[in-house]
């Protein structure tokens, strides 16, 4: 049952988190609904956040690793790159008469 509910809950929310205020009208509606404790419904809102959390985090990583993947194959230069060369070019312009 409570993994029913469990499965349920995370295709309705995905990987948005479930702010304090949401939380708690959560719990609420779980213990009138589900005729659980103050403790359950709780234990529950927290795994919920944190499966939101961790979801967040994959794909926060995983749209890192494309955005990277994208950049590799244009050819761009990153920032760091950019400014290392910027001053290698004043470098030499400096030298020059």
């Amino acid at each position: 049952m409570f993994e029913l509910l469990e499965k349920t809950m995370l295709s309705a929310i995905g990987a948005v988190a479930i702010t304090q205020k949401k939380g708690e009208e959560l719990v609420a509606e779980m213990k009138d609904r589900y005729k659980l404790s103050e403790d359950e419904g709780k234990a529950f809102v927290d795994r919920m956040q944190g499966l939101a959390k961790e979801s967040r985090e994959k794909v926060q990583q995983m749209a890192e690793t494309e955005v990277q993947k994208v950049v590799d194959r244009l050819g761009l230069v990153t920032r760091e790159e950019y400014d290392r060369l910027v001053k290698r070019v004043q470098e030499l312009e400096a030298r020059t008469p």
